[in-house]
């Protein structure tokens, strides 16, 4: 089968969250299983782009209401990313170098989803399967069915992945002349509230929508910011795929960003050996257990239970625990881990930013990875904490539920608490202070979260298994 992505990240030319890390290494998989799959992103002037040779495959130019616009589709020589790699260039719209918060980004999307249609439909292309992802993709299943611009395409099952149902990409009415000529009949297949809401329109018109794990499937019926009844009247559409992780990026074994690589069978030493260098350089204790946090500080990934957490842990446990941050987000979060490291100096370090290699490090010579998350809808910095042996200790929700089974249970491997709430999420850590100083259990555990199997050989079989039931309709 030809199936083509499309989002607005791809790892490692343009990645803020998970959707990045996806949408780089489910395709791979898809092609190592004997498959073509391609990526298509909007171009970003960024190192990737600069540093690498593109050939120029397709020109021309297509309209955005009253504005025309030149663009170009750009490919990657070498296939070096294990998939062919397309970018939509268009002068002065989708050229820059951040990927979101342009105060054009509607626009942005917008084009990038018309010049791709328009590229696939001019160029004479029919690939078995389109595979949207999240809203700034979501309203192709949309004109493919009601623009009589693709007619020719219309019958390409599509695919849309939901990566986080809390961001819409929602916009007024007054930009309905930005779009291609519709059917007058359908366009409240476009509505919701009163507005233009990609994200529902998918959910709408797409042949089958995916969520990024089966818990958050059932979880958007309940919470997805304003769609709750949409995904509760279309549930039957949907199907909980878990994400997998690039197990040849994601491998202590041969990571090159580690300070000290380690197999299972030494995994005690080799994480000693990690956290050591990690201890060093932000001046904490190796002796103790080390808590850590890699992401965004924002409340979705409950970011600010963090200071409340250290506090309460430090005057309880005040020489038992170390905490190491990375992340940025809030103003508010950031300025609070920021005093606590000045006020527990040697126990609390901070590191304000986003680092990959420190991450990779992070996750080789932590502990525990704390994952206090309001919303999750998968998640894979759990999935890399138990590649590289950290226990991770999350709040049940969404992907976390569905990967994390509390060491308490006879087959369990981490630390796991029901609410989003301080008393709740400082009890998972004592229980972590406890486990850890139980060091042949800690051991075993170690061993056996490094056994598991979250790569995305699994997860694309499922996927591959979903595009031939929607290509079998489509024959």
């Amino acid at each position: 089968m030809k199936i083509f992505h499309l989002s607005a990240e791809c790892y490692p030319i343009a990645k803020v969250g998970g959707l990045g890390d996806v949408v780089g290494a489910l395709p791979k998989y898809l092609n190592q299983a004997g498959h073509q799959a391609s990526v298509v992103i909007p171009y970003y002037d960024r190192k990737f782009t600069r540093e690498n040779e593109f050939d120029i495959v397709f020109e021309a130019s297509s309209r955005l209401g009253d504005r025309r616009y030149d663009w170009q589709v750009l490919k990657e020589k070498t296939d070096k990313l294990g998939f062919e790699l397309f970018l939509i260039k268009v002068p002065g719209l989708l050229d820059r170098e951040n990927v979101y918060s342009y105060p054009d980004e509607t626009e942005q999307f917008l084009f990038f989803q018309i010049a791709f249609l328009d590229w696939i439909n001019w160029s004479q292309q029919m690939p078995d399967i389109i595979h949207c992802h999240d809203h700034h993709s979501g309203l192709v299943p949309f004109l493919l069915q009601h623009s009589a611009l693709y007619r020719r395409i219309h019958t390409i099952p599509t695919v849309f992945t939901i990566h986080n149902g809390q961001y819409h990409g929602a916009f007024g009415y007054d930009k309905l002349h930005y779009l291609p000529e519709v059917d007058p009949n359908f366009v409240g297949l476009l509505d919701w509230r009163g507005g233009i809401n990609p994200l529902a329109s998918a959910v709408k018109t797409v042949w089958k929508y995916t969520t990024v794990s089966p818990s958050y499937l059932h979880e958007l019926t309940i919470q997805s910011n304003g769609l709750e009844y949409l995904f509760w009247l279309e549930r039957a559409k949907g199907l909980g795929i878990i994400n997998g992780i690039d197990t040849q990026v994601w491998d202590p074994a041969t990571d090159p960003m580690l300070s000290t690589n380690y197999t299972v069978k030494k995994v005690n030493a080799g994480k000693l050996a990690n956290k050591k260098a990690l201890c060093d350089r932000f001046n904490l204790s190796v002796d103790k257990p080390l808590f850590t946090f890699i992401g965004r500080l924002v409340g979705e990934k409950g970011a600010d239970l963090l200071p409340g957490i250290i506090r309460r842990i430090l005057d309880e446990h005040p020489d038992e625990i170390n905490f190491l941050i990375l992340g940025s987000g809030e103003a508010d979060v950031e300025m609070d881990l920021t005093g606590l490291k000045d006020q527990f100096a040697g126990k609390v370090n901070v590191f304000i930013g986003y680092d990959e290699g420190l991450a990779h490090q992070i996750y080789a010579g932590a502990d525990f990875l704390l994952m206090p998350s309001r919303v999750e809808p998968c998640g894979l910095n759990q999935l890399y904490a138990l590649r590289y042996g950290t226990v991770p200790i999350v709040r049940s929700t969404g992907g976390l539920k569905d990967t994390v089974i509390d060491f308490g249970n006879d087959d369990g491997y981490g630390i796991t608490f029901n609410n989003n709430v301080l008393d709740e999420a400082c009890h998972a850590v004592w229980r972590g202070i406890q486990l850890y100083q139980n060091t042949e259990h800690l051991q075993l555990l170690r061993k056996r979260m490094m056994a598991l199997d979250f790569s995305w050989d699994k997860s694309a079989k499922e996927y591959i298994n979903l595009y031939e039931s929607l290509n079998t309709k489509h024959i």
